[in-house]
């Protein structure tokens, strides 16, 4: 196997202690292929050259939908691989995380075609959306994007709180700190776009406050590495 260096350059040096390939994580995969099933422009093949048209105007919106449930599944590959834990709060964390990301898919998919398929071809979905179902759409996707990131980040406290057990050194311990913050920004800001969602001169502000966390996400990843190699150089173990 290729070492943690090749393969998270940000995390160089986090020791590995999920090495195999747990039931609690086969099953998730699973759950994550079964949601990504549901992403599917259409189940059925076009019968048409006019059908074929209207199904490819559908994958941009697809793309961005796949690519957000990969980040989520992501995080839960990083948490299984670097702690190694399968136990009842682990299982149960987990179960809530798939949970949701079950029960996020539909209002993503519908979302996503709606905007994006409008602002690329000018047409969206065949459905009228008055304001309030919008502010509806944006609480629901504000929500599911904030217990998703939940759920993550309930599951990096348990692995916080077991680091003694896991003898986490130093530098692990301070890795740990920045992902539960990383995913805590996520869960607020999930929340802060709900919370706009529902005040009518502030809707608009719901989208943009997605935009603001590639910024601060960004910034946030420099300050790490930063801070990561200052940790390294000062040789603490």
């Amino acid at each position: 196997m290729r070492s943690i260096q090749t393969q998270d350059r940000d995390f160089a040096g986090f020791r590995l202690r999920g090495r195999e390939v747990t039931r609690l994580e086969s099953f998730s995969d699973a759950v994550f292929g079964f949601a990504l099933t549901l992403l599917v422009v259409s189940l059925d093949a076009p019968k048409s050259f006019n059908d074929l048209v209207t199904t490819m105007r559908g994958f941009p919106a697809f793309a961005i939908c796949f690519l957000l449930l990969a980040l989520i599944r992501n995080s839960h590959y990083k948490f299984c691989r670097r702690y190694g834990l399968e136990d009842g709060t682990s299982r149960f964390l987990t179960c809530v995380l798939l949970f949701v990301v079950l029960f996020y898919v539909y209002p993503l998919k519908f979302l996503f075609n709606l905007s994006i398929t409008g602002l690329l071809f000018g047409t969206g979905p065949q459905i009228s959306v008055t304001g309030p179902q919008l502010t509806t759409l944006l609480v629901i996707y504000g929500l599911g994007f904030a217990a998703v990131y939940l759920a993550l980040a309930l599951l990096y406290l348990h692995a916080w709180r077991l680091r003694d057990a896991l003898e986490l050194t130093e530098l692990e311990r301070f890795d740990t700190r920045y992902v539960i913050a990383r995913l805590w920004t996520l869960t607020a800001m999930g929340l802060i776009a709900a919370g706009f969602a529902c005040i009518p001169i502030m809707r608009t502000w719901s989208s943009l406050v997605y935009l603001l966390l590639f910024p601060i996400l960004r910034i946030s990843r420099g300050v790490h590495r930063n801070r990561r190699e200052r940790y390294v150089s000062g040789g603490i173990k």
